[in-house]
Order: C-alpha cells, then structure tokens, then sequence
C-alpha cells in the first residue's frame, strides 16, 4: 500500500469518499474514471458507482468514488463525502446532503438550466454560488470552463476541477499526468494536462 488514506472503520487507512456530479456531456465520468485509474496505480483498493440522468438532456449524472486498504461498498452514504466536485452550479447544491462534516466542495460556475426551468415548470435557484461560498471557507467556486478555455479547450472544464481536488490527495502530480496519459483520448490530452495544472495552481495559490 502506498500512501496514507487516514484512519477509519474500514482498516487502518479508513475509505475515503469523493463524488463527482454534474450534467451529461461535461466529462464527468471521464473524471471519475481518472480519479479512479490513478488510486488504483497508486496502490489503493477502489470502487465507483454512477447513476445518470437523461444525459442527452442535461440530466443529472452523478459518480462515486471510494478508495482505501480495503473498501466494501462502491455507494457513499449520505453525510460522508469529504469532497464533491460539481461540473454545474444547481447540481452541487442537489448534492449537499452527500457532504461530511469539514468536507469540501470544487465547484464550476457554469449554469445549464435542467428541463423544467427551460419548460417554465421551475425557476432556477439565484445565488448559487454566494450560498456555497458562505456555507465554508473551504469551498471553491471556480470559472472552471473560463480557465479549461486558456489551457486549450473549454470542455476540459471537468480537469481544472481535478486538479484542484488533486492537491489534497496522497499522489503526486506526476502519477496524475502519467495517467492521464492512458485515459484521455490522445487529442485532448494537451488540453487536459495544461487545465489540470492550472487546478492545481489555483489550489496551490
């Protein structure tokens, strides 16, 4: 085993919980996958779990990753999440409930109105980002797809969000951008390693 995962009550280095949530189509299960294939190289026992939405509406997806000496379940019970990273404004404030005490939420800026709102049916929530702000100091609330833009392309939104989470875990950077390297399509790889340095400078900073 390398690193230290904390303790807990599922062995000496407990499991530890992230879940990632956003909309279809903003790369969330592409950094769950990355999130996931890095602790395993790192020596962790990992499980994920995903339950989508209507993704070809901008329907909610949602992704659980857990990792530790040995992890029983794949599925986050609700209040034990120390981080959740959210591709979208309304789909952090749907996941609050998932947060552990102390947790942390990385946050994209960006707003996708779901369906109702779009059908009048709802109104969407006004100061999104203010209440997560105010709810700890230790939440961020970036303009991820602003920053993804500058390293390259925008869709790599869903990197600079990692990156940020990237500073809190027991891997280094180069174990991230080495297996970056196996997961993200060859084209897009520039991109994602330039926005996934960038998260990792604005949580350095």
């Amino acid at each position: 085993m390398k690193g230290n995962a904390g303790t807990g009550e599922d062995g000496p280095w407990g499991t530890r919980s992230v879940m990632l949530t956003g909309v279809g189509g903003h790369g969330t299960i592409l950094a769950a996958n990355l999130l996931a294939r890095v602790l395993m190289g790192h020596g962790y026992d990992v499980k994920t779990s995903e339950v989508h939405g209507m993704a070809q509406r901008g329907g909610s997806v949602i992704s659980m990753v857990r990792f530790g000496e040995s992890v029983a379940s794949p599925l986050i019970p609700r209040g034990e999440a120390e981080a959740v990273l959210a591709t979208e404004l309304l789909e952090a404030l749907r996941t609050l409930d998932y947060l552990r005490a102390g947790g942390r939420m990385i946050v994209s800026g960006a707003r996708v109105d779901p369906l109702t709102v779009l059908q009048g049916a709802s109104v969407y929530p006004q100061g999104a980002a203010e209440l997560l702000l105010r709810l700890s100091p230790d939440n961020v609330v970036v303009d991820a797809p602003g920053i993804a833009a500058e390293a390259g392309d925008a869709r790599a939104a869903n990197t600079v969000l990692l990156g940020i989470l990237s500073v809190t875990l027991p891997v280094g950077c180069e174990e991230w951008v080495a297996t970056m390297e196996e997961v993200v399509p060859p084209r897009a790889l520039e991109a994602n390693r330039n926005a996934f340095l960038a998260g990792r400078e604005i949580a350095s900073g």
